[in-house]
């Protein structure tokens, strides 16, 4: 993804997010927003207006019964501003979570359907730090942030009003001095807003690497890696704070040019006021009322500094939440058209070629056929295109060059929910949630009958090990199944695959960490679940494919050899090689 952290302007996109997806549909909360705080504000203009009254009316001309009018009336005032805000608060704030919590939803789901080259360049961090922090900023928007800028222009609107009632030219001279101000704000935003962007990208970073390093704790500890991974993530956080530092420092310049401005305005009041109180023009009152006034015009302009500075986060965040919902889902192409109602499970690769970075092919000129319920074994040397040609059958990829047919349709062309749902994935590495073993098989069938589970507990060998547990299969099994030795974690995966019950099945290195004798049993397993079905094989220890109807030898992304396990031996080629070179071992 590309970095955009110069830009300086906020971008249509986010304005356009903003408005039909944030602020439109909530426009009924938002307008009750803004009466409470029309309310609150109006209300707050009762105790500078009552100042005039109180010099002039009570402490000069001794108007006791009129004391208690403006004491009666200020109470009232401030217990409405009591209220409204209280109801701001409880109003917009909750409504600002719960759109968080949408939002989080929406780009989850949407990340979890991106195609899966995604994964592969993004750190999980990263991709978590999208979901959980980019949705954080808006509640600026809907919450009272938004109003509340509203609210502190709408009273700087009225202060102003009242203000050049009581004195013009003092009101002139000071909202010169308010307009270099606003200028300066405006300026600091644009200044301020790639700053915010550029530090949810660091926190991305940061996050992403911490999650890698918790999740590898053994390996850190393994190879005595505590001191350099703590090194490496005090720089992040390091980048993370001085991030942090500039955005401070900015509005807090911000901040202090208000004040600065602030004060020689207030000068300015002072002086001209003083002649103005001299010459009559003004009262006592009068002049108390314009200081009220003027603090009240001062004020909301100093708090949108800051919310300004908020809400420049939040269309931040709107932009980097933007920047992945555009990115294409997986399986939303126009072609995908054909809906699979069944499936028989033959499978054809036609001249296909496939790389992962640009000029730089995995495989090349890739030609095979796989009649329904065959078993067909991929072997080869590391990085030679075995797992890529069983990732191609999965459709996680899709081919740069020739076809994949299933059925003899063009696996392009298929709609990928209603192929995956016929297909099963045991992979190399067992990935395996937290919770129990239960929860982990029936994840392939979640509505699976205990008759099905059963006979997948069997099959697959887990009830050995697992009627030894505490819990038997509740038992909770950690996070990655980290409870589990190697070998039970792969006889899950496939108990996992097996009660799926699917019409294509890939094992890759699936018997790979398994002892002699449950291999032996599970080799038996698999001789019963395969029956009928479409099965990839993909192995280095080529004891366990010598039953496989079809032998793949892949060298250098191209089809070596092709034939059952005696043809290739007789041939005495690569197979014969790589086979009598393991029988030796």
């Amino acid at each position: 993804m590309k970095d955009d952290t110069k830009k300086k302007k906020i971008t249509k996109e986010a304005l356009s997010i903003a408005a039909k997806e944030i602020i439109l549909p909530r426009w009924r909360i938002l307008l009750l927003g803004l009466i409470l705080i029309l309310l609150s504000r109006v209300a707050g203009l009762v105790l500078p207006g009552s100042f005039k009254y109180l010099v002039d009316n009570v402490f000069t001309g001794k108007n006791r019964e009129l004391l208690t009018y403006i004491l009666l009336a200020v109470v009232a005032a401030g217990v409405i501003q009591a209220v409204c805000n209280f109801l701001l608060t409880r109003i917009l704030q909750v409504e600002a979570h719960n759109l968080i919590s949408r939002l989080r939803v929406k780009v989850a789901r949407h990340i979890l359907h991106l195609p899966l080259e995604l994964f592969n360049k993004e750190k999980v961090g990263a991709l978590v730090s999208r979901i959980m922090i980019d949705p954080e900023g808006v509640r600026n928007l809907v919450g009272t942030g938004f109003v509340e800028l509203i609210g502190g222009t709408l009273t700087a609107g009225l202060s102003l009003f009242f203000l050049f009632r009581i004195n013009t030219p003092m009101t002139l001279f000071s909202l010169v001095i308010l307009l270099v101000f606003g200028g300066i704000m405006l300026k600091a935003f644009a200044i301020i807003r790639p700053i915010f962007r550029k530090r949810g990208e660091i926190n991305a970073d940061v996050t992403g690497r911490l999650n890698e390093t918790i999740g590898g704790i053994r390996v850190i500890k393994g190879f005595h890696a505590e001191k350099r991974e703590s090194k490496i993530f005090a720089e992040g956080a390091g980048r993370l704070y001085n991030n942090v530092k500039k955005s401070l420092t900015a509005t807090a310049l911000v901040t202090m040019f208000g004040l600065i401005l602030i004060s020689v305005t207030s000068a300015g009041v002072m002086w001209f006021s003083s002649f103005s109180v001299i010459k009559g023009d003004m009262t006592t009152g009068d002049f108390m009322s314009y200081l009220m006034f003027l603090a009240l015009l001062a004020m909301p302009i100093i708090q949108m500094s800051n919310i300004g500075s908020q809400i420049t986060e939040s269309f931040a965040g709107l932009d980097r939440m933007n920047e992945m919902l555009g990115l294409v889902p997986e399986g939303s192409e126009p072609e995908r058209s054909h809906v699979l109602s069944g499936i028989r499970g033959k499978i054809e690769f036609k001249n296909v070629s496939f790389e992962y970075k640009e000029d730089v092919p995995v495989i090349r000129g890739i030609n095979f056929e796989v009649t329904p319920g065959m078993v067909t074994a991929l072997v080869g040397s590391s990085g030679s295109g075995k797992s890529t040609i069983a990732s191609l059958v999965a459709s996680f990829y899709k081919p740069d060059g020739g076809e994949v047919l299933v059925d003899g349709i063009n696996l392009n062309t298929i709609k990928l929910d209603s192929y995956r749902k016929h297909l099963a994935v045991v992979l190399q590495d067992d990935f395996l949630f937290e919770g129990t073993i239960r929860e982990n098989i029936l994840f392939g069938k979640p509505h699976a009958t205990e008759t099905e589970l059963n006979k997948a507990l069997d099959i697959a060998f887990v009830t050995e090990f697992a009627s030894k547990m505490p819990e038997g299969i509740n038992t909770l099994i950690g996070e990655r199944g980290v409870r589990l030795s190697g070998g039970q974690k792969q006889r899950l995966s496939i108990a996992r695959a097996i009660i799926a019950d699917p019409k294509i099945l890939i094992l890759d290195e699936a018997t790979s960490n398994l002892d002699t004798e449950s291999e032996k049993l599970i080799q038996e397993a698999l001789g019963h679940l395969i029956k009928g079905r479409t099965t990839f094989i993909i192995a280095h220890r080529l004891s366990t494919i010598r039953q496989a109807d079809q032998i793949l030898v892949i060298e250098d992304g191209k089809i070596g050899e092709q034939g059952t396990h005696e043809d290739l031996i007789a041939r005495q080629g690569r197979y014969y090689q790589l086979y009598t070179y393991q029988a030796r071992i």
